[in-house]
């Protein structure tokens, strides 16, 4: 079966679905004239950074013909004082900033807020406030409104020239824009959504421009609540990268038109989303979501206890079939990106081969006997120009095959080689990658791809060399295990015993159950054609996955069955990721 690139999630019972501006219109004016006797009506449209406020404006504030309008953007310090506020959270790097610990609040001008307070106080009718922000400058609102929109949507903006909330820098680098939204916006702004999600009256997604749909809040809180009881999948994307490769396009048969897909984000609740269907209606909305309003219910109690509201784990696919070489790259050790960038924990990861060529590799580790100081001259060399850096010098190359498994700690070199796909198993603060040399590339928008010599080389553990690589991260697949004997085995792959995420590969014909570990489970049909992952007590409905597809199974889900849907002599393999549960061991059944 096809891969499926709009997974749905469908929602049963529901009151109130709407699409289009005039419907939307439609049902805030009866809403509001239901509030009988009433003087005053105050409604809030908290808008997340990256909503277009133009459209908001003419297409749902003017029609209600309120008596007093007001846009939150007037009330925050000006552009200039903001970035001077917050210009050690963004830093001079071009790709790197420090997590922000700001609210709203720490924004707004006091007096102007006072003087708003007194006008709201003094005026009968329709008072309507709109925009980023919008509730914290007025919290006594009889109607709250949250318009919500994808963060690959939001990306796909800031390149077409938008800018960040607050900022007026429409032509600034990509890059920059997507550190201050990662870094500063989506900080603030998720700890405002968190704040207001049980006063929301009317979830409004609008991600499709022109095209806005909405749920009443209480059917986008039981939605929510009903997605965290059975498996799911996020939607997914695929972005072109300078590297990229033609064997996604193909397999998940990807737009033909683009140049390639190195990319393909299916596994990032933090930037994929969740589509969920009420009837006729689509409503997207971010995965992150989920995670913020039922942490225990997804991760698992241990896991929320040791990561807090952040989904730990990552999944995405990295194709370089008819491409490069990946960067050659390092990512930070845990004390580093603690105190240099705000994260508490950091991106150990592993390569596990989804597909292999010929002469498909890695790239791991420091070769033996390597003199650290003629190797960092000579990085600093290569990024000066004109000097090719010698990397069979310095770094292990090792061929791989399909379901190869390489573990990479984090202060492990690495890079994936061409003509691989390679699915990443890894935890999730992706950003924090320091490129040590990209093969003298440019991007595509003509600058040379950052590198980050000063981070990485502070970085790299000297003690992980082709000996210790060898023993320690690189696990070979010695081809499909015998089940004549067994209905199910269990493999141990890949992540060293220094990283958090444990996965095992489960090979089987027919159907075999599977046990959380008391964690959220994230998972890959690696070998095979169609499973379906099915109730142990009827507490959910059959689930259907495709060959390479990702889904998640939440920690409220202790055991569920997996089930082949193909031919049932062909063994079928699944690999399932899930944080380490101190108190268990690994036993093969």
């Amino acid at each position: 079966m096809p891969y499926d690139k709009k997974p749905k999630i469908t929602i049963k019972e529901f009151e109130l679905a709407l699409e289009g501006y005039e419907e939307i219109v439609n049902e805030i004016t009866d809403r509001i004239l239901s509030f009988h006797n009433k003087d005053q009506i105050v409604l809030v449209v908290e808008c997340y950074p990256g909503v277009r406020n133009s459209e908001i404006k003419t297409k749902l504030i003017e029609p209600l013909q309120a008596n007093l309008v007001i846009c939150s953007d007037s009330f925050f310090i000006d552009t200039e004082s903001m970035n001077e506020k917050i210009k050690s959270t963004l830093t001079d790097d071009r790709v790197f900033g420090i997590m922000s610990h700001y609210v709203y609040e720490d924004f707004l001008v006091k007096e102007k807020r006072d003087r708003l307070k007194e006008e709201i106080e003094h005026t009968n009718g329709l008072v309507v406030i709109y925009g980023t922000g919008a509730s914290a400058i007025y919290d006594k609102y009889d109607l709250l409104m949250y318009a919500d929109l994808s963060r690959w949507e939001i990306q796909c903006r800031f390149r077409n020239g938008m800018s960040n909330w607050n900022a007026n820098n429409p032509d600034e680098d990509a890059k920059r824009k997507f550190k201050r939204g990662y870094f500063f916006e989506w900080r603030i702004a998720d700890r405002k959504k968190q704040e207001v999600f049980e006063e929301i009256d009317y979830l409004m997604d609008t991600t499709i421009m022109g095209r806005p749909k909405m749920v009443s809040g209480n059917d986008y809180r039981r939605a929510l609540e009903k997605v965290v009881h059975r498996p799911f999948r996020v939607v997914p994307y695929f972005d072109e990268s300078v590297w990229g490769g033609k064997w996604m396009m193909e397999t998940f048969q990807l737009d033909s038109n683009k140049l390639n897909y190195g990319w393909g984000f299916d596994g990032v609740p933090e930037e994929n989303s969740l589509l969920l269907n009420f009837g006729e209606i689509e409503i997207e909305v971010p995965s992150i979501n989920l995670v913020f309003v039922h942490p225990n219910e997804l991760l698992g109690e241990k896991v929320k206890a040791r990561f807090g509201k952040e989904f730990p784990i990552r999944f995405d696919i990295l194709d370089t079939v008819g491409g490069g070489n990946l960067s050659l790259q390092v990512h930070p050790l845990v004390e580093y990106v603690q105190d240099k960038f705000g994260m508490h924990y950091t991106q150990d990861e592993s390569y596990y081969i989804l597909h292999a060529e010929e002469n498909s590799s890695v790239y791991l580790g420091l070769k033996t006997g390597t003199d650290f100081k003629e190797f960092a001259s000579d990085l600093k060399k290569a990024q000066e120009g004109n000097f090719k850096f010698p990397d069979e010098k310095y770094i292990n190359h090792f061929p791989v095959k399909k379901h190869d498994h390489c573990s990479i700690p984090a202060g492990t070199i690495h890079c994936q080689g061409e003509d691989t796909v390679v699915l990443e198993i890894s935890a999730t603060p992706y950003i924090f990658t320091f490129k040590l040399w990209d093969w003298g590339r440019v991007d595509f928008d003509g600058l040379p791809r950052p590198i980050h010599l000063e981070h990485g080389l502070k970085n790299v553990v000297k003690e992980r060399d082709t000996k210790w690589v060898n023993e320690n991260l690189i696990n070979r697949f010695n081809g499909i295990p015998n089940l004549s004997e067994q209905d199910h085995i269990i493999e141990k792959t890949g992540l060293h015993d220094l990283e958090f995420v444990e996965t095992h590969r489960h090979w089987f014909k027919k159907e075999t159950v599977v046990e959380n570990h008391e964690s959220v489970n994230m998972l890959n049909l690696v070998e095979g054609e169609q499973i379906t992952v099915e109730s142990v007590d009827d507490s959910f409905e059959p689930f259907v996955v495709n060959y390479a597809e990702t889904f998640i199974v939440p920690a409220s889900i202790k055991q569920y069955r997996l089930v082949n849907k193909g031919d049932k002599e062909t063994p079928v393999a699944i690999i399932q990721a899930f944080v380490k549960n101190p108190d268990s061991k690994f036993q093969k059944p």
